[in-house]
């Protein structure tokens, strides 16, 4: 997937350096998702349930969705390595606010602010992408990415253990100083990268739209990856009430154990770059929407039992990471020069889709209980593969490849 115009990497892109960004982008991803296992004590400290607890995980979504269109486009006109520091105090500030928060309308407030301020992995996609030689951009990518999906699964279980033996504000204060730590790690270890774009904010942001008109590829997959991502936010949002409501009433530590098994999902991501390096085609991104697909009808029909859950969690993260390596090695084979602003429209497009699915699974459990989440997944799953399957009778297949 080599582009012409990729400029020369400024540095040796060292294994170590890679993994490093994996691991800042899991730690610092993770805090979009503490509080999902942690709805059940929440409520009950704050005094809150349905609908305005699903408030909580749908403004972190709406803020991460925030803080990328208005502030990751900055990568492509600023040093985003200083962006990147800045960022990590701006989310300490937060998360201080969110174990603080007396009531749930502060909490809610400071969780859109963490999702505005935990933006930090989407500038460091794009970092690990420009540093990378054409030939490895995808299994770098598929690195730093599987970084983030332990990130968004270890949050559970981390946030399910603290929040049962320490309590839930704890988790908040924790993830405050595992953010300072890594702003200092990052701040000797990262090289500065020089901005390939400098323009005025508002130009910077006028781009946006330019983009968006003129690059079809981006916009097929950006609506794959919002409609993935919300099928599994709906499973995760709900989870929590869901195992309490079953005749165990597991709790919220059980409930975050379900991200260690979700981590098999994660290896896989290095073996899909690889793939997207060497091919272009669309069949990874149908193959890993029916895998989605196929976890929902799992959960629907074995998942009053633990190990039908754990079944259904295995096949819904390996579903949706391998589609998400898919459409971001291909999103960024497509303009170097704006590696930032196409993570901006592709990642606000995704986690849209996550809040929406939040919200929209919080709402069917209210209403028609766990077969209603799974309808919810299972609906946005076959649009997804609606949407690929069609897409190769609209575009051609040298421009669905992007290549």
């Amino acid at each position: 997937m080599q582009t012409p115009s990729d400029p020369a990497p400024a540095v040796s892109l060292r294994p170590s350096l890679v993994w490093l960004m994996a691991v800042a982008g899991a730690v610092t991803v993770a805090n979009l998702y503490y509080n999902q296992p942690l709805l059940g004590d929440i409520g009950r400290t704050l005094g809150a349930d349905g609908s305005a607890l699903g408030l909580v995980p749908t403004l972190t979504q709406v803020g991460y969705a925030v803080g990328m269109l208005f502030l990751v486009p900055l990568g492509d006109s600023l040093e985003r390595r200083k962006v990147i520091l800045l960022l990590c105090g701006c989310v300490g500030v937060a998360l201080v606010a969110a174990g603080l928060a007396p009531s749930l309308h502060v909490l809610v407030a400071a969780s859109f602010a963490i999702g505005v301020t935990t933006v930090v992995p989407q500038m460091l996609i794009p970092f690990a992408a420009q540093l990378a030689a054409p030939s490895e951009r995808g299994r770098v990518v598929g690195t730093v990415m599987s970084g983030l999906l332990i990130g968004i699964l270890l949050s559970r279980t981390a946030a399910g253990f603290v929040g049962t033996h320490l309590g839930w504000r704890t988790m908040f204060f924790v993830a405050a100083g595992l953010m300072g730590v890594m702003g200092v790690v990052l701040r000797f270890m990262l090289p500065a990268q020089p901005p390939l774009a400098s323009m005025p904010y508002p130009q910077l942001m006028r781009s946006l739209i330019h983009l968006a008109r003129t690059e079809p590829v981006l916009r097929l997959h950006a609506l794959l990856g919002g409609l993935t991502f919300g099928a599994f936010s709906a499973f995760w949002a709900t989870l929590a009430l869901y195992l309490r409501s079953l005749p165990g009433h597991y709790d919220a530590q059980v409930a975050g154990l379900f991200g260690v098994v979700g981590v098999a999902g994660a290896a896989i991501a290095p073996l899909v770059g690889r793939y997207a390096d060497q091919r272009g085609d669309r069949r990874i991104n149908a193959l890993a929407i029916a895998v989605l697909l196929a976890s929902f009808v799992v959960l629907w029909l074995v998942g009053h039992s633990l190990w039908g859950i754990a079944l259904g969690v295995v096949l819904l993260d390996l579903g949706t990471q391998a589609n998400q390596i898919a459409n971001q090695a291909r999103v960024y084979s497509l303009r170097p020069d704006a590696r930032s602003r196409l993570n901006t429209l592709y990642m606000v497009t995704y986690f849209v889709g996550g809040a929406a699915g939040a919200w929209a699974g919080m709402a069917a459990w209210t209403r028609a209980g766990w077969p209603g989440v799974c309808a919810v997944g299972a609906g946005m799953s076959l649009t997804a593969l609606v949407v690929v399957l069609w897409s190769g009778r609209r575009l051609p297949a040298t421009q669905v490849s992007a290549t």
